[in-house]
């Protein structure tokens, strides 16, 4: 596998499921499969398989040299079914309602299962990716050696899922839904300090509006023209429904069961996945499991700190690559 360009992406026959998936598309970075330790990344909302490479969206994590080092490890991206990529037409044309995390993370198993991968070395993901990959590792708390959530939570907060109701609302009833929806996104993944250091009411006499103004409507048109309505409705929705299943008892037979090593990865200024939320979830597991640690990212810039953030995120994990 050439490990300096992207790799093609794959599909895979799955067995039929109530999420309709009968397929699911991959792409393999690094080292041969069964050839080298495998790290699977989950892909954020609006992400995809390709995390490596000259467009990789994660490439500053990922890739020759970097901390998870494709010299080393064999690295797998897994698209969620319906997220548009590699093209456009990848969206779920039914109910997209019947999409769970906790279902995804079972499509996630049955395709790793068909490329006869039973262990991995690593489960890393940022915000929904990080939700998928808690849902993985209950379903499976012996398969995965380290388990790497990033800004994100154990189950969905009422502060998110409020904020997926009006996501939905503006998708549903907007006459410029994916642009619209994004821009109040966006005010969900910074902070106003962000704002405020990345602007400072910065006034843009030739467009007659504020910079912040620009910037929110650039995101929402750049989104609009490659991630189709339907892709933004099913992605939005999936993060109602993070852990809805898990109960304590749950959750007590995971922290028991389970053989990772959990090391939590917060930012102290999320608002879409507090740290207060995320460190009540630290304590309620290492109640019952020693191998568990918690990690701040300081930023000022919010639940997209994990994406800005490299510098601090390369040195947590160091230790683990």
């Amino acid at each position: 596998m050439n490990q300096t360009q992207n790799p093609p992406v794959l599909k895979l026959s799955l067995q039929s499921t109530k999420e309709h998936g009968s397929t699911i598309s991959y792409q393999v970075f690094g080292q041969p499969l069964r050839t080298a330790p495998i790290v699977l990344v989950n892909h954020a909302l609006t992400g995809n398989s390709n995390l490596a490479g000259q467009n990789g969206w994660w490439k500053e994590l990922v890739g020759v040299g970097k901390v998870i080092d494709l010299t080393v490890y064999t690295v797998i991206g897994l698209n969620i079914p319906g997220n548009a990529y590699p093209d456009k037409t990848n969206v779920i044309t039914s109910d997209y309602k019947t999409f769970t995390t906790r279902g995804i993370a079972e499509l996630f198993w049955q395709a790793l299962d068909g490329l006869c991968i039973t262990h991995l070395y690593a489960v890393i993901g940022g915000s929904l990716g990080g939700a998928i990959a808690w849902e993985m590792a209950v379903l499976r708390p012996k398969a995965i050696s380290h388990l790497i959530p990033i800004a994100t939570s154990l189950q969905a907060s009422d502060w998110l899922i409020g904020n997926v109701l009006v996501q939905e609302t503006l998708l549903s009833q907007s006459v410029k839904p994916v642009e619209n929806a994004r821009m109040h996104a966006m005010l969900l993944y910074r902070t106003p300090e962000s704002l405020t250091q990345k602007f400072n009411k910065t006034y843009v006499d030739s467009e007659n509006q504020y910079a912040v103004e620009s910037w929110l409507q650039y995101h929402g048109s750049t989104l609009h023209s490659r991630y189709p309505l339907p892709a933004y409705k099913q992605m939005n929705y999936l993060l109602r429904t993070i852990g809805e299943g898990l109960t304590e008892e749950v959750i007590t037979e995971f922290a028991l069961e389970s053989t990772s090593y959990i090391h939590c990865i917060a930012i102290d200024s999320d608002y879409m996945f507090t740290i207060k939320e995320q460190k009540e979830t630290y304590k309620k597991i290492k109640k019952f499991k020693q191998h568990i640690d918690f990690h701040e990212i300081k930023s000022i810039h919010g639940h997209d700190a994990f994406l800005i953030e490299f510098d601090q995120l390369n040195s947590l994990l160091n230790n683990i690559f």
